[in-house]
Formats: C-alpha cells, sequence, structure tokens
C-alpha cells in the first residue's frame, strides 16, 4: 500500500479541494442571493440562526473573544547578595523644565 504521494497527485489533490472551496463559496453567494431558496434547504431555527449564508448577508460576523487567562506572578526569591543597609539614591538635578515651551494653558 503506497501512502505517499507523488507530485502529480498532490497537485491533483489540491486542486480539487480549492475547487470545492470555491464551489462552496459560489453557492453561499447563490444562496445569499436567493432567500427563498434558502430557506428550502434548511428552515432557520430560532433567531440566533448563524449559517455562512447568513453571515454573508448580514456582511459581519460577531464572535466572542477568548477569556483573558490571569495568572498570578511568583513572588520574588529573596536576594542572595549582601546589600548595603545605607546605600542613598541619588537623582540628577534638572535645570530645566520639561514643559517650559509648552503651548499656554488658554490659547
Amino acid at each position: 500500500m503506497k501512502l505517499r504521494l507523488s507530485d502529480g497527485n498532490l497537485i491533483v489533490l489540491r486542486a480539487i479541494v480549492a475547487a470545492g472551496f470555491i464551489g462552496a463559496l459560489l453557492f453561499a453567494l447563490v444562496l445569499a442571493a436567493a432567500p427563498q431558496l434558502h430557506e428550502r434547504l434548511h428552515q432557520p431555527t430560532g433567531s440566533t440562526h448563524e449559517c455562512a449564508v447568513t453571515l454573508l448577508t448580514s456582511g459581519s460576523c460577531q464572535h466572542a473573544p477568548c477569556a483573558a487567562i490571569a495568572i498570578a506572578p511568583q513572588p520574588p526569591k529573596p536576594l542572595s547578595t549582601p546589600v548595603h543597609r545605607h546605600f542613598q539614591l541619588v537623582g540628577p538635578r534638572l535645570e530645566f523644565s520639561l514643559l517650559e515651551h509648552a503651548p499656554p494653558a488658554i490659547s
């Protein structure tokens, strides 16, 4: 039994799959243009009827985004290096204001 497809068979398989997708899209477009034919194929059940034809006719697709997964971060490990307790933070002295050249409040 040969399980591997040759290059010619692979091209034919891809062409058949592509033709199937294009045919399904064209069929959905025909059903969207003819609502009576769509109703003959299957009756809508309730107000939440969603199929490819109704999505094409409405022009939009509503989707529910996945719920965000929030995992609490692990607490930091204690420092193994000695820390000098009399460490002083020194900030640079700014000689200017960041908003010095901003536009006036009332313009």
